[in-house]
């Protein structure tokens, strides 16, 4: 009888390299870390980004919204919306119908840098994914969105 530690004494382990998650998680690393770099070099933090594009692409944003689809606390959001309304980025409006709901606006500044900064994503992603062809590009944001999909992942990664 073969006892448990010669079993895993003499087990192998896959190398690090054969698994998906590994390339998968080196690469985003990768991409994740640069994009959060140039935003900072302007002030800006990842979850400042995803708010201020997720609030200029959605109708009728409000911050209980905004915390679902990005997978914070109210609390949190309310903390990332604090900061933004500070520079002048976000406006924030009471609802006629219900003076508890709050709907967000980008401010003139914050619709003239929400550009900038799509440029700054258009751009990270250039760099990292020029390898691959336009066609390459689309299968692997196809494959990705059908993990998303099969596994229910909807919320917006902000870190």
């Amino acid at each position: 009888m073969v006892s448990n530690d010669t079993f895993w004494n003499s087990r192998v382990a896959n190398p690090l390299e054969s698994h998906i998650g590994y390339w998968l998680r080196m690469v985003s690393n990768q991409v994740s870390g640069s994009f959060a770099r140039a935003l900072q070099e302007r002030q800006i933090s990842v979850a400042e980004w995803v708010a201020l594009n997720q609030i200029g692409n959605t109708p009728d944003p409000t911050p209980a919204r905004l915390a679902d689809s990005m997978g914070m606390t109210r609390g949190a959001v309310s903390k990332v919306l604090d900061k933004l309304d500070a520079k002048n980025w976000i406006a924030r409006t009471t609802s006629d119908q219900d003076s508890r709901v709050q709907f967000l606006s980008l401010t003139a500044a914050g619709r003239r840098l929400l550009p900038q900064l799509t440029a700054i994503a258009d751009g990270n992603d250039e760099r990292f994914f020029n390898a691959l062809t336009k066609s390459e590009q689309a299968t692997l944001r196809g494959l990705l969105r059908k993990l998303a999909d099969a596994h229910h992942i909807t919320q917006t990664p902000v870190e």
